[in-house]
């Protein structure tokens, strides 16, 4: 519905950018700086590592609730929620990792990846535009079909984040072998 309106009649970005409220675009500054940040190979720890995926978790989730809190199809939408996450997780955790841990320091060591900040950018775009669409078409919450859809998108990012945390985890996780001397 909105891309429909602002290609049909795009003087209506404006006005919809307008009334965007400023701490949104403060949120979308550290979100890409966040995400830009992860661009670069670097060493994080244990703790650090695991912010980002609990954080946007914590966004999708928000995203839900705020779209759909008073709807009701809630229910529902968690549900798929829900389920594509773990579809996703389950798919994105079975992968390979180039990170590697040191259990010594408690730190991994990270490729620089564009993948986080196409995640973080996903789930934040998928929060404002149907913050917008919601705003402009409030009987959106009760069509089934956006609903679902919507909580599939935020399901499925939200996987992704889960899948890729829990590829570090996992290597923090396994028994280290002890360097025999030769």
């Amino acid at each position: 519905m909105l891309i429909q309106l602002v290609t049909q009649h795009p003087e209506a970005l404006g006005t919809i950018v307008r009334n965007t409220p400023k701490w949104v675009w403060g949120l979308l500054a550290f979100l890409l700086a966040l995400g830009i940040s992860q661009l670069r190979d670097r060493t994080v720890g244990v703790a650090r590592a695991s912010i980002m995926p609990v954080a946007m978790t914590a966004l999708s989730l928000w995203g839900m609730l705020a779209a759909f809190g008073s709807s009701p199809l809630l229910a529902s939408a968690l549900g798929v929620w829900i389920v594509c996450a773990g579809l996703v997780y389950a798919a994105v955790a079975t992968l390979r990792t180039k990170a590697s841990y040191d259990p010594a320091s408690r730190t991994y060591a990270l490729p620089g990846s564009v993948v986080p900040l196409a995640l973080v950018l996903g789930i934040f775009l998928v929060k404002y535009f149907v913050g917008v669409e919601l705003a402009m078409a409030p009987a959106l919450t009760r069509d089934t079909q956006y609903a679902l859809t919507v909580a599939a998108i935020y399901g499925a990012l939200t996987g992704m984040f889960i899948g890729r945390a829990s590829l570090l985890w996992r290597l923090s996780l396994r028994p280290q072998t002890a360097a025999v001397a030769a």
